[in-house]
């Protein structure tokens, strides 16, 4: 890497990690899982999202999370909103950073929030004009950055005007989804190469979905090769998307971690803490942990510290 050589990791286990799950966690565990990862040295932890709890009702308590955790210093807790009365909801408990999506793929994007990619901008910009007025930093997510369930492979041209789009309305970091975990290095250094020429790389980040078994040298490919230095994962692997036929879980925290580690770049992420923290979890999923680094932990003991 040309910079420091450090990453920043984004927890979205709490949201994006357990909003597919059918069976309901308990308001109590998800505060305790939150509270568990904040002490592990995540730079953010992606709480909830303030949406309809038709759409999504494992996060309809989001509220209440935001409410009862015990906040670490130094640690951005953010949320997913999709329109205005998301963000009020929001500003009442206290977020610190907000989070809108969309996609690169027309068909995904109608599946997933109704709307088109142009119509999702105009839903988007009172609720980034207001974030930024109550001096609060803002994300746009761009899913089927790679590969789409319904349309197949995406032409990095068409994440190219996304990109540009949310630059337009004023978005702080654009995260760029592999929302069916399809994508390669290959697909990521022809994404990352049209990209780049539009958006400054500060502004970029990576998430990545492991269907494929791909996402850890993903990751590894783009902060080797382009200096991308901010990564979602999601602790034990957990995640799915709704509207993502066949998709299955994010790339998991501690091999990211683990994987960026043998390699000497830095995360500050605790490997032990962040297992520990979603065995709390795994109980009640009723299924073993998806990670691998997990598996080592639950069979053998502590993996390191970091």
């Amino acid at each position: 890497m040309k910079n420091d050589g450090a990453v920043r990791i984004v927890e979205v286990g709490p949201r994006d990690g357990l909003q597919n799950e059918s069976v309901t966690i308990p308001t109590e565990v998800k505060v305790a899982f939150v509270e568990a990862l904040a002490k592990c040295g995540a730079a953010e932890i992606e709480v909830g999202a303030f949406v309809s709890p038709r759409r999504i009702p494992q996060l309809a308590d989001s509220d209440e999370v935001f409410l009862r955790i015990r906040r670490e210093p130094g640690i951005l807790y953010s949320a997913l909103v999709p329109n205005s009365v998301g963000l009020e909801r929001a500003l009442e408990v206290g977020v610190d950073k907000v989070s809108i999506f969309t996609a690169a793929s027309e068909t995904f994007n109608l599946k997933n929030i109704n709307v088109t990619i142009a119509g999702s901008m105009k839903r988007f910009q009172p609720v980034v004009d207001d974030a930024r007025a109550a001096g609060l930093p803002v994300r746009g997510y761009v899913s089927t950055a790679f590969h789409c369930p319904y349309e197949g492979r995406v032409a990095p041209d068409a994440v190219v005007t996304v990109v540009e789009q949310l630059l337009e309305l004023g978005v702080d970091e654009i995260s760029l989804g592999d929302t069916i975990g399809k994508a390669s290095p290959e697909d990521v250094k022809h994404c990352l190469d049209a990209v780049l020429k539009v958006a400054p790389v500060a502004k970029i980040a990576l998430h990545f979905h492991d269907t494929y078994g791909m996402a850890v040298a993903n990751s590894i490919a783009a902060a080797l090769g382009y200096d991308i230095a901010t990564f979602d994962a999601a602790a034990g692997g957990l995640g799915g998307c709704p509207y993502a036929p066949g998709a299955t879980g994010n790339v998991a925290t501690e091999d990211l971690v683990y994987a960026f580690k043998s390699m000497g770049i830095p995360t500050g992420v605790n490997l032990d803490g962040i297992v520990s923290a979603v065995s709390r979890i795994v109980d009640y999923l009723g299924r073993p942990i998806a990670s691998h680094l997990g598996r080592v932990f639950l069979t053998r003991g502590a993996v390191g510290s970091r």
